[in-house]
């Protein structure tokens, strides 16, 4: 007995070891990132809309706290996925559109554009290495846009994420090289929710990390037809009035509903944060985001302004609202802290948590949200002066910021300058520069501060091609 003591001391040890790692790993909670392509502001039904069903998100803001002012960090697919798996401003890591910056036609660019990366560098550290070091499995699923495989930036698993911005068909075959082809016909937003349920069913015992970004509503609109049907015989609104985009919209809320279903019915979300939101503002020519003004690929509120809504069962207080402006860069800093993992002193995030909202402990922070555009983004069809700022670009190289209840825009080419109350101008109408000269002052200070503080790169070279 005596010789086998240490035996038996080191099988105690063990056992303590396992028990360890297992409750350990019980408190890390799972997250559930859900992210909606091209979804806008005004799209769901608990955001306004009349034509558009969303049961089931409309059920997630009653379990949650649903946002009113929260951001993208860019008005385009790449650079606000960026911002979000990074925790930072797109200069730091000089991504700001999708493809060339030298958009739209050379004789209209008074500027040359500062160039334009398009892949996620390796030196960026994503939340998603993070939380795999920290022993979460991680999954991708659907679109990725920032390099061929999100498995070399701490992802586990890729399903049918490469560096297209938009799948080639919604119905199988796919042509996916990262995602093999479903039967004939089968829709890919079933498909991603299928492999989704799959993956959460086969992690119940481990932390995970879910990053599941559909591709829909992105182009090519492409619906069920028995959807599609349906809203063709239901009254539009003055806004709304897509059927196919109506058709997907409803394809995503049913998915959504399986999903969130799945983790009532295995007992998780105590244990699961789920995030529901958009990469930027809706696309102005399929659906109006009225009042706000434009869409997508613009800087005004309709391009950068998104649906956020967040469950956490037993920690976020349910059918709350909050109406501080908040940014997808701020979730990096979020996870890490409800993961309590202390960030390398090397890290730079510009996010800041947003627990103090989540949980109503502790006060969040008065600051300024920035996006910086040194480019070019030529307008899409159906642009003109009544619905961009010009007919020929969504937007041009300039930088804008949000404080308070203020939002200034500043353009490089002119230096022109726009300055919205949105409290009182929700659709950035009227300007107040020459109203407010000394807010207008303190903001451009304020600007200018940060771009210094990032080295934000600010085209200043003539393109000899421009005709005025």
């Amino acid at each position: 007995m005596i010789r086998n003591f240490p035996f038996f001391i080191i099988f105690l040890a063990l056992q303590f070891c396992t028990f360890w790692n297992g409750l350990n790993a019980q408190e890390k909670p799972n997250i559930v990132y859900i992210n909606i392509d091209d979804l806008g502001w005004t799209d769901l039904t608990c955001y306004g809309s009349s034509y558009y069903e969303t049961p089931n998100i409309d059920r997630l803001v009653a379990m949650g706290v649903k946002f009113t002012d929260a951001y993208a960090s860019a008005s385009n697919c790449a650079p606000s996925r960026a911002g979000l798996l990074s925790g930072q401003y797109s200069p730091r890591y000089g991504i700001y559109t999708v493809g060339t910056s030298e958009r739209g036609k050379s004789k209209d660019r008074k500027l040359i554009p500062v160039k334009n990366k398009t892949i996620l560098p390796d030196s960026v550290v994503t939340i998603a290495e993070t939380l795999m070091k920290e022993g979460y499995i991680t999954a991708s699923m659907g679109k990725w846009h920032l390099g061929e495989d999100p498995r070399t930036q701490g992802f586990d698993i890729n399903i049918g994420g490469t560096h297209a911005g938009h799948p080639k068909s919604y119905f199988s075959p796919y042509r996916n090289k990262n995602l093999k082809d479903g039967p004939i016909g089968e829709y890919l937003t079933d498909r991603l929710t299928n492999e989704g349920i799959s993956f959460i069913e086969s992690n119940i015992d481990n932390p995970f990390f879910l990053y599941m970004t559909y591709y829909t509503v992105h182009t090519p609109i492409q619906g069920k037809q028995d959807l599609i049907e349906k809203y063709r015989n239901k009254p539009t609104s003055k806004y709304h009035k897509n059927a196919t985009f109506a058709a997907m919209v409803e394809a995503m809320d049913s998915n959504v509903g399986r999903l969130i279903n799945t983790l009532e019915e295995l007992n998780l979300t105590k244990n699961t944060m789920i995030i529901f939101t958009s990469d930027n503002g809706g696309l102005f020519t399929v659906s109006e985001q009225f009042p706000l003004k434009y869409g997508k690929g613009s800087y005004y509120e309709g391009g950068v302004r998104i649906p956020l809504i967040i469950r956490w069962d037993g920690k976020i207080k349910p059918n709350t609202i909050s109406k501080i402006p908040v940014m997808n860069i701020d979730f990096y800093s979020t996870f890490l802290e409800v993961a309590n993992i202390h960030p390398a002193k090397e890290l730079i995030l510009d996010g800041e948590s947003l627990s103090p909202i989540l949980f109503g402990k502790g006060q969040f922070i008065n600051r300024s949200l920035f996006w910086h555009f040194p480019i070019y983004l030529e307008a899409s069809r159906g642009y003109n002066e009544k619905t961009g700022r010009d007919p020929l670009f969504r937007t041009r190289p300039g930088s804008t910021m949000r404080y308070g209840k203020w939002k200034l825009h500043q353009y490089f080419e002119d230096n022109d300058i726009e300055l919205y109350d949105l409290e009182k101008d929700l659709g950035e109408n009227k300007n107040l520069v020459k109203v407010t000269p000394k807010k207008t002052k303190e903001l451009l200070k304020m600007l200018d501060d940060w771009r210094a503080k990032i080295k934000a790169p600010v085209p200043k070279g003539l393109n000899q091609e421009y005709i005025k």
